[in-house]
């Protein structure tokens, strides 16, 4: 079954709802290589930016065959979060999930499928929206589709201002999945290869966390609160056990941009980042 655009267009909002204790967030702190006590100690627990990328999220939608979607070759391209208060480090989360936009890349390169979703606490206070991007890479060439994102602007030739490595362990996408994101391709051989690779890959979004923990050390005094937005793209996948180094130029007052790469292979693996902080 082809990818339905006019289908997925048409899917309301896909609601999720989770209750979510300290324990939860120690998890997620420890699944992005944390080991800072405030982020694993219930004593003053603090919650880092980069969970609300899991917080009432809808799990791995892409296998409902209704959608007509490749699941087996998806993969997560773009992410940001914008933090517009407090992130609780405990408590009932709520999210309506929406498809934005979905641009046709052609037969031999996938389609983008971006999502959004606005998270609010059990009071209903809006704290946080967190928007990304997949590229169904089995399922371009359904004609028609949106308009395609202009491209990021270059970074910069400049040495970076801070440069940050953090190692991932053999055993970190086991841990990461646990705060949600179940997708096959980070734990299942068989589903690897059949994506194309040939081991389980680190979740991008762990990737992210990892580059978030850097940024929030090198330009937030560690604290998380100080965070306001991130944004990046993925452009290739981390195994787990590689080395992330993250680049960091400072872009003006209270603004940078990043990138991140591993040392192993020397391969970019997340690009175009900007970040805002406080």
């Amino acid at each position: 079954m082809p990818l339905d655009y006019a289908l997925l267009k048409a899917l309301p909002p896909i609601a999720a709802r989770h209750d979510w204790t300290a324990r939860d967030t120690m998890i997620y702190a420890l699944g992005i290589g944390a080991t800072d006590l405030p982020f694993v100690y219930e004593a003053g627990l603090s919650a880092l930016p980069t969970m609300c990328g899991v917080l009432a999220y809808p799990g791995f939608i892409w296998k409902n065959p209704d959608y007509g979607v490749t699941w087996q070759k998806v993969l997560h391209v773009e992410q940001t979060i914008e933090i517009h208060g407090a992130i609780p480090a405990e408590g009932r989360f709520s999210a309506d999930t929406v498809i934005e936009s979905i641009v046709d890349k052609g037969a031999d390169k996938g389609a983008i499928i971006t999502t959004s979703r606005r998270i609010s606490d059990g009071a209903g206070h809006h704290f946080a929206t967190a928007r990304g991007a997949i590229i169904a890479r089995g399922d371009g060439g359904f004609g028609g589709g949106d308009p395609a994102a202009p491209s990021p602007e270059p970074m910069p030739e400049s040495a970076p201002d801070f440069s940050v490595s953090l190692p991932t362990s053999a055993s970190q996408a086991m841990l990461y999945r646990l705060s949600g994101d179940y997708n096959p391709v980070h734990i299942d051989p068989e589903v690897a290869r059949i994506g194309g690779f040939d081991r389980p890959i680190l979740h991008g979004m762990c990737t992210y966390g990892v580059a978030g923990r850097a940024l929030i050390a090198a330009l937030c005094g560690n604290d998380p609160a100080r965070l306001a937005s991130m944004t990046c793209r993925f452009s290739a996948p981390v195994y787990p056990g590689e080395t992330i180094r993250i680049e960091i130029w400072q872009d003006g007052a209270g603004e940078a941009r990043f990138r991140a790469r591993v040392e192993e292979r020397g391969l970019f693996v997340l690009n175009h980042g900007r970040v805002q902080y406080r």
